[in-house]
C-alpha cells in the first residue's frame, strides 16, 4: 500500500520536523519546502496528495503560492490546507474563498492536524 503524501511548506525549521515527525509517525510519506520558490517546485516534483501551506513565508506569502498552485493543471486538485501563526479571524474566510480545504493555527494539536488532513483529502 503507497502512503499519502504531504508536502509541508514553512520557513520554520523546527516546525518543519515536528510536522514530518508527527506526520510520518501516522504513515504519511512527507516533503518539505521553506519558501515559495520551492513550494512550487516540490508539488510540481513530488505530485503530493495534500499540502500543508504557512501563509508567511520568504519572497511571497502562501495566498500567492496557493494562486500559482491552482494555475498549474498538473497540480491545481491537489487539496491545500492552510498553516498559520496569523489569527483565523482574519485570514480562515480569505483562505477558503481562495480554494483551501481546511485551515490549522499554530501551535497546531495533533488531533485537529489529522482530522484536518483527513477531511481535506476526501472533500471533492
Amino acid at each position: 500500500m503507497n502512503k499519502k503524501k504531504i508536502l509541508i511548506v514553512d520557513d520554520d525549521e523546527d516546525l518543519l520536523l515536528g510536522l514530518k515527525i508527527r506526520l510520518e509517525a501516522n504513515h504519511y510519506a512527507t516533503a518539505c519546502a521553506k519558501d515559495a520558490d520551492a513550494a512550487v517546485q516540490m508539488a510540481l516534483k513530488e505530485k503530493p496528495d495534500l499540502i500543508l501551506l504557512d501563509v508567511g513565508l520568504p519572497e511571497d506569502n502562501g495566498f500567492m503560492v496557493m494562486e500559482k498552485l491552482q494555475r498549474l493543471d498538473s497540480i491545481k486538485s491537489i487539496p491545500i490546507v492552510i498553516l498559520t501563526g496569523r489569527p483565523a479571524n482574519l485570514y480562515e474566510d480569505a483562505a477558503l474563498l481562495a480554494g483551501a480545504k481546511g485551515y490549522l493555527q499554530k501551535p497546531i494539536d495533533n488531533a485537529a492536524l489529522l482530522a484536518t488532513i483527513e477531511k481535506a483529502s476526501k472533500d471533492p
